[in-house]
């Protein structure tokens, strides 16, 4: 696949879950971090990434600071999904549950909780190899207006 090329250290031993395809990088933080994988069904927000060696701290686990910019993105698709505009984080918080180690498929499941007033509400569930909860994500977004055209 050519979309790997971009990621030369990608393990050829692992193997992305059915029904996840890469996503499109959105500027040079996430093609550094990538890849991140979306479920391809409509409606389906879930994403997912490996843990790679460039994601781990110096213990060797998966450091927290990937885990908060992964849980960030994957809240803001939930976002877009409920409102059809861009956004900015205002509040982010996780707490951290479990572990995570080099080659574990880390798995978004996010929600939004509620929209209004330009502020939306969402959480996560960060996932581990489909089945602990490794952290939980909580966040507000306020919602942006799109620029006007000139002319």
């Amino acid at each position: 696949m050519a979309r790997f090329e971009l990621y030369p250290d990608f393990p050829s031993h692992l193997s992305v879950p059915d029904g996840f395809v890469p996503t499109n990088s959105r500027g040079h933080f996430t093609a550094h971090n990538g890849p991140i994988f979306m479920a391809e069904t409509a409606g389906d927000l879930r994403s997912g990434f490996f843990v790679l060696d460039r994601h781990c701290n110096g213990l060797g686990f998966l450091h927290g600071g990937m885990m908060s910019a992964f849980a960030d993105r994957s809240l803001a698709v939930a976002v877009w999904s409920a409102s059809r505009r861009m956004s900015v984080t205002l509040k982010l918080t996780l707490h951290y549950y479990e572990t995570v180690r080099l080659g574990d498929w880390v798995e978004a499941h996010p929600s939004v909780q509620s929209v209004g007033d330009g502020v939306v509400q969402v959480s996560a569930d960060m996932k581990v190899n489909g089945a602990k909860v490794a952290a939980r994500a909580d966040a507000t977004f306020k919602l942006l207006r799109r620029p006007q055209k000139e002319g």
